[in-house]
């Protein structure tokens, strides 16, 4: 090996006196480097792989020992304070979803709604209400033990729901009271909602059925503390909280819904955690008992019912800090690390846990010890072997890439790259894909403003050619029909031509409108007050006889700046369409979105036929329809593109044939001229 480095090293070596002044050397060695590093890439790679081969051999002697020391150091430290925040992460994940459960059912107008009505015990209002719950309770992320509660002002149950781990709902529940409940107290009495880590006495649980599956024996555990931190451990719950109040109308304080997900006997939360985080173990104490676990004993059974140690317990418990180092749990040595948790009052009630086994950390130490040596031995020798392919597989994706921009400077927008792994050539062949996507996108884009504006120009020509004798036609028509009598055999004819110049009238407006560059009168305009106009302009008519409209407003999507005649033509054009698709019964579905501070989104979602894939492409070029003959011009589209346009916004659309199609606006919130204007996010574009 060592002559193969000396005679892949030696022609590129200078050869300086040793007499020489030290600039000169200096250039001298600056000129050799230079060289070696400005010489062919694969000749580059081939003895950077064998130098860096050659000074791992010759370095790894002395550092082997501190590496696989400080490795275990700061890996013990640094996986357990990962998994830690990992945990953490879902934990207060969880307790998000948990609060989030109560804080949408204050707001969902049925509950809001049929809260009075159900108080005072009425059948069809509790179960419009139970209904609502039953909704929130089924599409929960991880499922486990829950229970959704709707409380009046006093604590008093009047409607709620328990979820089992199995899956099953309970009945109905319509009897308890949770107004002792500190947590719910101190929300009917101050109306901010809470959210934290609570027990919940066995008195509680009754009610509603999990005081047994609360319910856990205590065992006895080594190194553990004579008596319970919490007296109530054992049959206490430990469960997440949500808990938000409900008001009515104007604004008063009527009730309360709580939320919970109980720990006891529940191992969901903990199972996803070791599953997705990759954890060897995590515990949730309530107080120093263990209540959820993946942490088995000897017989291979979770251990709960056992309790943390001593010494754990006095610094997470009764100091309230976070404890790190090895402790044994339950029946072997562990790398751990415990996070106190506090209830809403700012007390600690139980903790977090994560381990690592730290026989996982000797034997990765063992495993390093018996590799190095082989490692060492073989390193050059693969070195040397691998240099060229590899330097091949490198340059080959490079060569291929300069190929490419030189097939795409010659106009083959056609041209991709092959994609090699996930490193930094993948990289670079996806940002060459991408940017000949662009460009690809770009001159189509231009070639259909190209052909928007030509055709543009001979509508208004056309248009105004058509217009006069239009008009002259209708004059004398409509003075004809006058002047004839009314059982005349002519008048029917009279009434045909009428009509049908008025259907020409309508599509030569069309053209005018689709030609004409109208200036955007710019004003502030509340969106949704003009999406109900646009609604109540169109739900008359008899195409929307068997529609459903759904609206779904984002309050933070109200307020616009755009001309709101314009976009009133934009929204009647999309509705007619929509309804116009659907044949029978059926519904569209209206929705903004505010997706940041200087865009808003509208869809008009419909479950109608749907548009072919091969017409996607069209439904913006005027006069493109697929309607029968007599029944469209194929200009709203056009014009509703337009108008979009105009507003510096862009339209999208996704269709599936038998499903329906969904027209997407996204519009600046603000109308700023130029190019200040606010960029709209990326997507696909037609038209």
């Amino acid at each position: 090996m060592l002559f193969v480095l000396f005679v892949l090293f030696v022609p590129f070596v200078p050869f300086v006196d040793s007499t020489a002044p030290s600039a000169v050397k200096r250039r001298t060695m600056r000129a050799f480097l230079l060289r070696l590093l400005g010489g062919r890439l694969r000749m580059v790679l081939t003895i950077s792989f064998a130098l860096v081969a050659a000074l791992t051999v010759g370095l790894n002697a002395l550092v082997v020992s501190r590496v696989i020391n400080d490795y275990m150091a700061s890996a013990e430290a640094e996986r357990v304070a990962r998994d830690m925040k990992l945990a953490e992460t879902f934990y207060q994940l969880k307790l998000d979803e948990v609060a989030a459960i109560s804080h949408r059912l204050v707001l969902d107008p049925w509950v809001v709604e049929n809260f009075p009505a159900a108080a005072r015990g009425d059948p069809q209002a509790v179960q419009i209400i139970d209904r609502q719950i039953t909704n929130k309770i089924i599409v929960l992320a991880l499922g486990g033990t829950h229970l959704i509660a709707v409380l009046d002002a006093n604590g008093k149950m009047v409607v709620g729901k328990v979820l089992w781990p199995e899956g099953k709902i309970s009945p109905t529940l319509t009897q308890g009271h949770f107004g002792d409940l500190p947590i719910v107290r101190t929300v009917l009495e101050t109306g901010e909602p809470q959210a934290a880590t609570e027990i919940i006495p066995k008195e509680f649980l009754a009610q509603v059925g999990l005081d047994g599956q609360a319910f856990i024996p205590l065992f006895e555990t080594p190194l553990a503390a004579p008596e319970p931190f919490d007296p109530r451990q054992g049959t206490a719950g430990l469960a997440l909280v949500g808990v938000s109040p409900l008001r009515d109308d104007s604004g008063q304080r009527i009730g309360a819904v709580l939320s919970a997900y109980m720990f006891n006997k529940d191992y969901t939360l903990v199972d996803r955690i070791r599953e997705v985080a990759g954890i060897d173990t995590v515990t949730i104490f309530l107080g120093d008992l263990r209540v959820s676990t993946n942490v088995t004993d000897e017989a291979g059974r979770r251990a709960i019912g056992t309790r943390i140690s001593q010494a754990v317990r006095r610094v997470v418990l009764e100091e309230g800090q976070e404890y790190v180092g090895r402790a044994f749990v339950v029946k072997e040595w562990y790398i751990t690390r415990y996070e106190p948790l506090w209830d809403h009052q700012g007390n600690v009630v139980g903790s977090l846990y994560v381990g690592a086994r730290e026989a996982t950390f000797l034997g990765l130490v063992r495993t390093f010890n018996q590799r190095v040596a082989l490692i060492a031995a073989i390193c050059i020798l693969l070195a040397g072997v691998i240099a060229i392919p590899i330097g091949h597989i490198i340059i080959q994706p490079i060569t291929e890439l300069v190929e490419a921009h030189r097939r795409l400077a010659a106009g083959d927008m056609t041209v991709r790259m092959q994609t090699y792994g996930d490193g930094e050539l993948a990289m670079l062949a996806y940002s060459f894909n991408s940017m000949a996507e662009t460009l690809c996108r770009t001159q189509q884009a231009l070639i259909s403003k190209e052909k928007l504006a030509s055709m543009g120009q001979l509508a208004a020509g056309v248009a105004h050619e058509l217009n006069n004798p239009l008009g002259t036609i209708m004059l004398f028509a409509d003075a004809l029909l006058r002047e004839l009598p009314p059982d005349s055999p002519h008048r029917s004819d009279m009434e045909m031509i009428l009509k049908e110049a008025n259907r020409a009238k309508k599509i030569v407006a069309d053209l005018l409108n689709f030609a004409r560059q109208q200036e955007v009168l710019a004003q502030d305009t509340d969106l949704h007050a003009l999406l109900d106009q646009s609604i109540e302009s169109v739900r008359h008519q008899p195409t929307f006889a068997e529609v459903e409209i759904i609206r779904r407003y984002d309050p933070l999507a109200s307020t616009i700046q755009a001309d709101p005649a314009q976009l009133h033509q934009v929204f009647v054009n999309l509705l007619n369409n929509a309804a116009e698709a659907i044949t029978g019964p059926g519904t569209i579905t209206v929705t903004t979105r505010a997706i940041n501070n200087d865009c808003i989104e509208i869809s008009i979602a419909d479950t109608g036929c749907g548009i072919p894939e091969e017409h996607m492409d069209k439904i913006f070029t005027p006069f493109f329809t697929t309607k029968p003959p007599g029944m469209g011009t194929g200009l709203g589209l056009s014009i509703v593109y337009g108008i979009v346009k105009m507003h510096r916004g862009q339209i999208t659309v996704q269709s599936k044939v038998g499903k329906g199609t969904t027209f997407t606006v996204m519009l600046p919130t603000r109308w700023v001229r130029g190019a200040d204007r606010p960029a709209m996010p990326q997507g696909e574009v037609i038209g």
